[in-house]
């Protein structure tokens, strides 16, 4: 008998403030500690920052791009803090919309709830782009042909759902081998740049030369969207074996553990990129497999790509998986369709909202292929919708966490000092999205957001009141 099979029959017993956790109709307590951090390493697709978001941070940040990982780490550390105190005293598959209900008015504990749920759609229709654009680079590689972006992006999805309308632990493993297989391979090539540049400092990078203040500033708020999903284990609070305990660890260990990934990663690749290439690494459609060929290992180059489709459409099933148990709770508390509310008789799972938050992500990126915007555009224009949606779902729980520890009489001023320092940092960050004005369509996006708030927020007043 193995010892994964002597674990099952002995499960360790529940702690008395586990038990009291609501219960939902999920399977309960069956992801262990890496299968919890997996789900938000995978919604960070940690292989994707070098593929995709890395060059879209050189192109303002330059070789200040190292820094603007770094700054970004520092805000995601401190939302990190705020999430993982709620997260050590309540477990349930709407994570952080639930931190928010906890102390703040219904008007804003909606807000947070709507905001959660675009932001996980709009990441997943934002990887599904990622994919397309990877998916593409690999078949011209191979068979020098691509493939219509509108069925890559429905493929990705349906198989998505298919595996979160099954199972929750495949899905949890899948995510773990795909993104350990694909950073353990860019770490390889990061490694082979390092030692072929000798074992010294960068003094391009860390003199921060032809750098500027507001280029940073710029670099962090794109680099922040390598972050956004880092909390997203908050969602398998019934699912995870000791939740109040391997949920706030798996919120901050992936944060650093994806942290220090991104900051090495940006450091290497601005190093590495060839500088003969006649293409400059923020217009590179493939820059790890130039920086492969560089490091004179070519054939690693088409292998990067391939991971790099991969990890893009495991971070689809992350996103699938989060946002349904977010829209399964709102179902519970009467903010949509009670039809979200229903779990599989077998499988244990979300299967309702799997499909209804599956059909949205697929849509999405779908309708955008059609129109033939292609997916690395798909990636910046959705990336740019979820990361509102994130700022505004994390400045909420940075703001409910004092007012909660209040009401409980356990506030301190350390707590007071954190959440002011989230808040300040998510306001620093949503500014950058809106000045200066960036160029259309992005300029839009804060618009479209609002009123898709307003209108998720009426919906709910519209639901209350027939109730009343």
């Amino acid at each position: 008998m193995t010892l994964h099979a002597v674990t099952n029959l002995y499960p360790e017993p529940e702690s008395p403030a586990e038990a009291a956790q609501p219960h939902y109709g999920l399977q309960r307590h069956v992801l262990g500690p890496l299968e919890t951090l997996a789900q938000s390493v995978s919604t960070m697709a940690p292989t994707c920052t070098p593929v995709m978001t890395v060059p879209l941070v050189f192109a303002t940040a330059g070789n200040g791009t190292w820094l603007s990982y770094l700054m970004a780490l520092v805000c995601t550390l401190l939302i990190g803090l705020c999430i993982a105190r709620f997260a050590q005293e309540s477990a349930s598959p709407g994570s952080l919309y639930v931190y928010a209900t906890s102390s703040l008015p219904p008007f804003l504990s909606s807000t947070a709830a709507w905001a959660l749920l675009i932001a996980y759609v709009a990441t997943g229709a934002s990887v599904v782009g990622g994919f397309i654009h990877y998916a593409n680079v690999v078949f011209v590689e191979f068979f020098s042909f691509s493939l219509p972006a509108v069925p890559l992006a429905i493929f990705a999805v349906l198989l998505s759902i298919y595996i979160a309308y099954h199972d929750v632990k495949v899905s949890a493993r899948l995510m773990v081998y795909i993104e350990l297989a694909s950073v353990v391979l860019i770490g390889f090539v990061f490694a082979l740049v390092l030692w072929q540049h000798g074992l010294h400092i960068d003094a391009a990078q860390f003199s921060l030369r032809g750098v500027n203040f507001s280029g940073v500033r710029l670099g962090v708020v794109l680099a922040m969207f390598s972050f956004v999903g880092f909390e997203s284990a908050t969602t398998l609070g019934e699912e995870a074996k000791h939740p109040l305990k391997n949920i706030p660890r798996a919120v901050i260990q992936s944060a650093i553990l994806a942290g220090i990934f991104f900051i090495l990663a940006s450091y290497t690749e601005v190093l590495g990129y060839p500088a003969a290439s006649t293409v400059s690494l923020a217009d590179a459609s493939a820059p790890m497999s130039a920086i492969a060929t560089a490091a004179h290992f070519p054939r690693l180059g088409p292998v990067m790509d391939i991971a790099a489709a991969v990890s893009m459409f495991a971070c689809t099933l992350a996103c699938v998986t989060a946002a349904a148990r977010v829209l399964f709770l709102m179902a519970h508390n009467g903010l949509v369709h009670s039809y979200c509310r229903a779990t599989h008789s077998k499988n244990e799972t979300p299967h309702a909202a799997v499909i209804v938050t599956g059909a949205v992500t697929m849509l999405l990126p779908a309708v955008m292929a059609a129109y033939k915007i292609d997916g690395e555009l798909i990636y910046d224009w959705m990336g740019s919708l979820a990361t509102y949606g994130f700022i505004t779902v994390y400045a909420l729980v940075a703001i409910a966490l004092p007012l909660h520890l209040r009401q409980q009489k356990r506030l301190s001023p350390a707590i007071v000092v954190l959440a002011s320092a989230s808040v300040l940092a998510m306001l620093i960050v949503l500014e950058g999205t809106l000045y200066p004005v960036p160029p259309a369509p992005l300029n839009w996006l804060p618009y479209l957001y609002l009123l898709y708030l307003f209108i998720g927020i009426g919906w709910h007043g519209f639901q209350t009141r027939q109730q009343a």
